[in-house]
C-alpha cells in the first residue's frame, strides 16, 4: 500500500470515529472539537509552519501526518510549536490514542469543568500612578556615568485581573489559578505582575512628563490574552517509536480560548527614570531600580 492509500484509509477513519474532516489545499483537516484535537494529513511535503494556520486557534492536540518522513528540521520546527508529527509507518502507534480518545474512552461535548467567571476589576478609576520606589538620589547610585541627567516620566499601562484554567496533558482539566497582566500602552508588550509589588497612589498633579496611550483596552486585551495563552503553555513529552528507535518529542500545550478569562482593564501610569545627556540615555525603572541600555527601545517594560 503506498503512502496515498495509506492517508485515505485514516481519513475515513478519522470520519468513522466522528472527526469533522474538510479538504484543504495541501490535504485534509481532521478535528474533533470536544477534545481540542486536531490532526492535518499533507498530500505532499510541507514545513510546520506553512501548515500551522490549518489548526483551529483552540486546539490543544496537534498532529500532522506526512506522505513520508519530514526530515529532522521539520521535526524540531513542529515540535517548537506543539505539533506532533507521524508518517504512514508510524501513525498506528498512536491511533488508539488518535481514535478513541486520551483517556481510551469516546469523548463527549459535555465538558468536564465549570466555566470560569470572570475575575472582579482591581484597578480603581481615575488612572492611577505606581508609588516609586526609587527617589532621585537612589537613581543617581545606580547610574554613575557623567553628564547624564535625570527626569521622572511616566508610561501608561492597562492592568486586568484574569483567571486561567492550566490545561492537563491529554485535555482534561486543569488547575485554575488567578493573576495581574499588564500591556505597556506603547510599546504593546505585555507582562505579569505580582499585586504586591505594585502600591497604587491617586496621579500626581506636578507638572511630570505623563505619555498618552497609543493602544486601547480592547487591543491591550487582544496582546494580553496571546500572552496569558503563551505563558500558560503547558510542555508534554510524546514518545513515538520509529523501528528500533525510540524519539521522544515535546510538544506545547496552550490553554483554549475557553480556559481564559480575562477582566476589567484599568489605566496606570508607571514611573521610570531617564538619565539623557550628549553621551546617551539611561533608563531605570523607578519601581523595580532594573536598569536598560540606551540601545533598548525608549519605553522599556517593567
Amino acid at each position: 500500500m503506498d503512502s496515498a492509500d495509506a492517508l485515505r484509509r485514516l481519513r475515513h477513519l478519522l470520519q468513522a470515529a466522528e472527526y469533522q474532516v474538510a479538504e484543504r489545499p495541501e490535504g485534509w483537516a481532521a478535528v474533533r472539537p470536544a477534545e481540542h484535537r486536531a490532526i492535518v494529513l499533507l498530500r505532499e511535503m510541507r514545513s510546520p509552519r506553512d501548515v500551522e494556520s490549518s489548526f483551529p486557534p483552540d486546539t490543544v492536540h496537534r498532529a500532522i501526518v506526512y506522505p513520508d518522513e519530514p526530515g529532522d528540521v521539520a521535526r524540531q520546527l513542529a515540535a517548537e510549536r506543539g505539533i506532533e508529527v507521524f508518517t504512514p509507518a508510524t501513525i498506528a502507534l498512536a491511533l488508539g490514542e488518535i481514535l478513541l480518545g486520551g483517556s481510551g474512552e469516546r469523548a463527549t461535548a459535555t465538558p468536564t469543568e465549570d466555566p470560569l467567571e470572570l475575575p472582579p476589576a482591581l484597578i480603581p478609576p481615575g488612572d492611577p500612578a505606581v508609588l516609586p520606589r526609587l527617589n532621585r538620589e537612589g537613581a543617581e547610585r545606580i547610574v554613575t556615568e557623567p553628564g547624564l541627567r535625570p527626569a521622572l516620566r511616566w508610561v501608561p499601562y492597562y492592568v486586568a485581573p484574569y483567571r486561567v484554567r492550566t490545561p492537563s496533558p491529554y485535555g482534561g482539566g486543569g488547575r485554575t489559578s488567578e493573576h495581574l497582566v499588564a500591556v505597556n500602552a506603547l510599546r504593546r508588550r505585555a507582562e505579569g505582575w505580582e499585586v504586591s509589588d505594585y502600591e497604587l497612589t491617586s496621579r500626581p498633579e506636578t507638572a511630570v512628563a505623563f505619555r498618552e496611550p497609543e493602544i486601547g483596552p480592547d487591543e491591550a486585551k487582544a496582546i494580553a490574552t496571546e500572552w496569558i495563552r503563551r505563558h500558560h503553555t503547558v510542555r508534554v513529552d510524546h514518545t513515538e517509536q520509529h523501528g528500533g528507535t525510540v524519539v521522544v518529542e515535546t510538544r506545547r500545550v496552550p490553554p483554549g480560548s475557553e480556559d481564559v478569562r480575562v477582566g476589567q482593564f484599568g489605566r496606570v501610569y508607571v514611573p521610570f527614570w531617564y538619565f539623557e545627556g550628549t553621551s546617551g540615555r539611561v533608563v531605570l525603572n523607578a519601581v523595580t531600580g532594573r536598569r536598560y541600555p540606551d540601545d533598548e527601545e525608549s519605553e522599556p517594560t517593567l
